[in-house]
């Protein structure tokens, strides 16, 4: 799902759910390399955890939580960044993360 500054609080902060926000640019090639893998595991996390991306060059928000590499994947837990994780990196560390975050 695609969030914008527009939805921004509505999907991330407010959510019932922890979120998963992957921040990326189209002309970002390591952020085009995770994609899929964030995508695979939202489907196996599906209702358990919401995963969202933020294009950075649309919108401003990633700015207001410190992001300034991207790729940048944050966990957020009522509605806090509670772990971020940047760079490409494998499938297992993801998973990881969304782990300590459902355990957090």
């Amino acid at each position: 799902m695609d969030v914008t500054d527009a939805s921004f609080d509505q999907e991330v902060v407010k959510s019932d759910i922890p979120v998963v926000v992957d921040f990326w640019a189209p002309w970002c090639a390591p952020c085009r390399i995770i994609g899929p893998l964030i995508e695979e595991l939202a489907q196996e996390y599906k209702g358990k955890v919401k995963v969202v991306k933020v294009n950075v060059d649309e919108n401003q928000v990633a700015v207001k939580y410190g992001v300034m590499s991207i790729p940048s994947v944050m966990f957020f837990k009522n509605g806090n960044p509670i772990k971020t994780m940047i760079g490409a990196q494998g499938k297992e560390n993801f998973r990881k993360g969304i782990q300590e975050v459902l355990s957090a």
